[in-house]
């Protein structure tokens, strides 16, 4: 059922405070690659491996079909919706308000965890015995920069894109070209098992979830309706190459078992092929990533506090936009001092897992959205959307078991919070009424 209005620009166009379109195609898509291509690469293959072995390049391969599914529908609904929040808005659109208000609280919180552990992840790689000083002062840095407008922001992402594919690059060629590298580590092994498989495809999912990004900045985008389904499917499509690329390389030189077993696969890599050298230029690559990553999180995050505070699914405060920059200041200024206080405080690195869990739900609302749309409004294949639904249920219900119980208790308290709120809304009093006098 759909609750769209007629001029399809969902309900932001009707508020005074909104964003300034600015991005254009390339913009967008360097903001997508900034996600997509972040710390992730750098982590996300061992424990890929474990689940899977070398079935982790059939992992990669269904993590790639269902982001693709995904980016479709998403693609779609925010050329719909030009608005900022993506999943959040599209949700209540076109399945009711319930439905968007999960899809933005699963992302909202889901993605807070991500930024601290993105921001300790810059810590740990660029001075590990001081990582929560470092962690603070990156997330001050970069919030000051989206504070200054998102050009800005896209112009930074597109500096620390050159250096991460600079260096990704290095590792692809001192891996593929040394002697320490054979074909037959792909080999898909006998244990290689379907549940290891999706196990693996759950984790590697993660590393493409950043072209949502795209899609929560429809409000600064120029001409939406052309530039978001043109940058989404671009960004996923280079990430995809980048991916399959480095994983063959660090597979073929490493091996599925002592892959498993890495804590810096990449570095690991480089030293079996013999170019310890380049260990020094990966820690800065990975950390650099990792501010590639912080900087499109806390852009996406702000983003989506912005569209549910507009409908008070959060404080009203945080729903003004900057009268000079044009931005969500009071989202980014909330959501940088509560990742700042995670950040030095505590290690929440290893409670990103149900963040994959929120991801995957968030992408489940966007596609059951997408099945609303008409023909006239873009609506793609059928099937994208089945294959989209189908996948992020799947792949959700497939990851460790301590990440769905998680990011289920998330979502979960996620929803008793919206019903209790509108349970509580029903009974009070309306003004004006109960207090008459029979004079």
């Amino acid at each position: 059922m759909s609750n769209s209005n007629p001029s399809g620009t969902a309900r932001a166009t009707d508020v005074p405070d909104e964003l300034h379109r600015r991005l254009g195609v390339a913009d967008a898509v360097v903001i997508g690659l900034g996600s997509m291509i972040g710390a992730g690469i750098f982590a996300a293959l061992a424990p890929a491996a474990r689940a899977a072995g070398s079935g982790l390049l059939l992992g990669l391969a269904v993590a790639a079909v269902v982001a693709y599914c995904n980016a479709t529908s998403s693609a779609r609904l925010a050329a719909r919706y030009p608005a900022s929040g993506g999943t959040y808005v599209y949700g209540r659109e076109r399945l009711g308000d319930f439905w968007g208000y999960l899809a933005g609280w699963g992302f909202v919180v889901g993605k807070t965890a991500s930024c601290a552990a993105m921001a300790l992840t810059v810590g740990s790689y660029a001075w590990p015995a001081h990582s929560h000083a470092v962690a603070v002062g990156a997330v001050v840095a970069l919030t000051a920069v989206n504070y200054a407008g998102v050009q800005k922001t896209a112009w930074l992402t597109r500096t620390i894109v050159a250096i991460v594919l600079a260096v990704l690059a290095a590792v692809a060629v001192a891996t593929l070209t040394s002697d320490t590298a054979h074909a037959t580590r792909l080999d898909l092994g006998g244990d290689v098992t379907a549940a290891g498989v999706l196990q693996a495809a759950g984790l590697l999912f993660f590393a493409f979830a950043g072209y949502a990004r795209i899609a929560t900045l429809g409000e600064e985008v120029r001409d939406p309706a052309r530039t978001i389904p043109r940058a989404i499917p671009l960004a996923l499509g280079i990430t995809l190459v980048v991916y399959t690329v480095i994983a063959v390389a660090v597979l073929s030189v490493l091996g599925p078992d002592t892959l498993a077993t890495a804590t810096a696969p990449l570095s690991d890599a480089v030293r079996a092929a013999g170019c310890g050298w380049l260990s020094p230029v990966v820690r800065v690559g990975a950390a650099v990533a990792a501010l590639g990553s912080l900087l499109a999180l806390l852009l996406g995050v702000s983003r989506t506090s912005l569209a549910m505070a507009r409908d008070r699914h959060l404080p009203h405060a945080l729903a003004a936009v900057h009268p000079r920059f044009k931005v969500p200041h009071r989202a980014e200024l909330t959501v940088g001092v509560i990742v700042a206080v995670l950040a030095a405080t505590v290690d929440v690195r290893g409670a990103i897992g149900f963040s994959s869990f929120g991801v995957l739900a968030y992408y489940a609302i966007a596609n059951a959205a997408a099945w609303t749309l008409t023909p006239a409004e873009g609506r793609p294949a059928r099937p994208i959307m089945v294959v989209g639904l189908a996948g992020c249920l799947v792949l959700a219900f497939s990851l460790p078991l301590s990440s769905v119980l998680a990011g289920a208790t998330v979502l979960a308290l996620g929803a008793l919070a919206y019903l209790t709120r509108r349970a509580l809304a029903r009974t009070a009093p309306v003004p004006g009424e109960g207090n008459h006098n029979n004079d």
